[in-house]
């Protein structure tokens, strides 16, 4: 198994967690893994991403353009900065929730992330787009958009994980308060 996983949202998204929660699974089964994170802005909003890569072989955690096997997007901008990362034969897996940068804000702009979901399905043969608002709303809580899109990431067959690898290292590193509905996250697209 080798698998290079590129991460991308924005700060207080869970992305990090995410790519915990496969790292863990992946070395309970003996799996090399290496990763690297860069969340300097998620506190202000900013960009957050992770690189994961898994299987023998690895010298690097970081990703070479068009290295990454599947992207993971929280946020549909933040998916469209991240092609360049792709294989083009790499499958994509984002969510239709767009989080309004700061500027947009401030100069009045009307992003609905619309534009960008056009624009992935133009240029990305293998993607799943996620309605996270719904599925949120049906599980209770917006913290769980990261376990559905994982969930959702895992079910492409892109990685070589399981569901229940998943949920098993997520009891390990969520508090027991949370596992519950983070397992419905995770079961939430079949």
């Amino acid at each position: 198994m080798k698998n290079n996983i590129f991460f991308c949202g924005v700060g207080g998204q869970g992305t990090v967690l995410a790519s915990k929660l496969i790292a863990s699974a992946a070395m309970k089964r003996g799996i090399p893994v290496m990763s690297a994170e860069t969340i300097g802005m998620a506190q202000k909003g900013g960009s957050v991403f992770s690189f994961l890569r898994l299987g023998d072989g690895l010298h690097c955690p970081m990703l070479a353009s068009g290295a990454a096997d599947i992207i993971i997007g929280f946020e549909p901008a933040e998916t469209v900065r991240s092609l360049r990362y792709l294989k083009p034969d790499g499958c994509v897996i984002v969510s239709s929730h767009p989080i309004m940068p700061v500027t947009a804000v401030l100069k009045g702009s009307n992003y609905t992330g619309a534009e960008m979901i056009d624009y992935l399905k133009k240029k990305v043969k293998n993607l799943t787009v996620v309605d996270t608002d719904e599925a949120t709303r049906s599980i209770g809580s917006a913290k769980s958009m990261n376990m559905v899109l994982l969930g959702a990431a895992i079910r492409t067959g892109a990685i070589d994980l399981s569901i229940d690898d998943i949920k098993a290292a997520m009891r390990e590193r969520v508090k027991p308060e949370f596992v519950t509905m983070n397992e419905k996250a995770l079961d939430y697209v079949k």
